[in-house]
């Protein structure tokens, strides 16, 4: 049976942006099973398999639902382990929710005031009223105030890059000889961007860009099948 897929877009459906539904496409991929999306704006996202989760992604495979991308990476190494596998072991594992936490609390908020106003010019009109009205309650500023910081963010993001960076001198994946859900961690960060901005945020001789344009490559070029944003 196909896995089914509930992952979060806007105004356009062939346009999947959410740094974690991105880590589920890929970790599917890297798997190699097949599943179907089904596309789901903001406003929709409650309404999902009953109201299971808070936010996407979210999948079905038979009569199993599992949310969270973390948590849908662990149940895709335990149920399916003859097929690839995501973290390389116990340690593996561990080591993924040290990047996921890196990811998170520094990558995130960076690219967050990035890609902000763009985010909220994509989506349809009443995930734009959701997406205000949240999001300037969470952060205690109108989306326009937080974004002010916005090209200070874009100039220091390459710093933010340098744990990452100085790994790839002597390796060619965050996962080692091969990518692994670490890998998918950062990248889905960085797609998210890729499909909602225009910024330009590394320099295209920087290890990490030629890291992230491996990864985009990935699965048949999964991440080059959305195209970057523009304006």
């Amino acid at each position: 049976m196909t896995i089914k897929l509930f992952d979060l877009i806007g105004a356009d459906d062939a346009r999947p942006f959410s740094p974690h539904c991105w880590k589920t496409m890929m970790s599917l991929a890297h798997k190699g099973l097949p599943y179907e999306r089904e596309g789901v704006p903001f406003t929709e996202v409650p309404n999902v398999e009953d109201g299971i989760s808070p936010i996407v992604p979210v999948i079905r495979d038979g009569s199993r639902i599992v949310a969270d991308s973390f948590l849908i990476a662990d149940y895709l190494e335990e149920t399916y382990p003859d097929r690839p596998s995501l973290f390389g072991g116990e340690g593996g594992q561990a080591a993924a929710r040290l990047v996921e936490g890196w990811s998170q609390t520094s990558l995130h908020p960076a690219l967050g005031v990035i890609a902000l106003l763009e985010i909220h010019d994509r989506l349809a009109p009443a995930d734009q009223a959701y997406f205000r009205s949240s999001r300037e309650s969470r952060m205690g500023k109108t989306l326009e105030q937080v974004t002010e910081g916005r090209a200070a963010e874009i100039a220091g993001f390459a710093a933010r890059m340098q744990p990452l960076r100085h790994m790839l001198k002597s390796q060619l994946w965050i996962g080692g000889s091969e990518p692994l859900f670490a890998d998918y961690i950062v990248f889905g960060a960085l797609q998210w961007v890729r499909v909602t901005s225009t910024a330009q945020l590394l320099d295209a001789a920087d290890p990490v860009a030629q890291w992230f344009e491996r990864c985009l490559d990935l699965h048949d070029g999964l991440g080059r099948s959305v195209p970057a944003a523009s304006a």
